[in-house]
């Protein structure tokens, strides 16, 4: 097998790195989700997402008695 790797990538030269530095939060799941720019410039921040979702999941079970829709925390 040729290596095509370029001479500027030297990895022996490297120091610090830390093999597996991520596993335990990765093995844990992630669950993550990509929004459009419009609606991510609405919500600074994952816990502004997640009151706008709890409050259209309480919206949704207000308005359809037996919908099936449950909240769960």
């Amino acid at each position: 097998m040729e290596d095509d790797l370029r001479p500027e990538y030297d990895f022996t030269q490297m120091q610090g790195g830390v093999r597996g530095k991520y596993v335990d939060r990765y093995q844990s799941g992630t669950n993550l989700v990509l929004l459009e720019p419009d609606v991510a410039q609405a919500f600074p921040n994952d816990e502004a997402v997640n009151n706008a979702l709890r409050l259209l999941i309480q919206v949704a079970q207000s308005q359809l008695p037996n919908s099936g829709v449950q909240m769960t925390e």
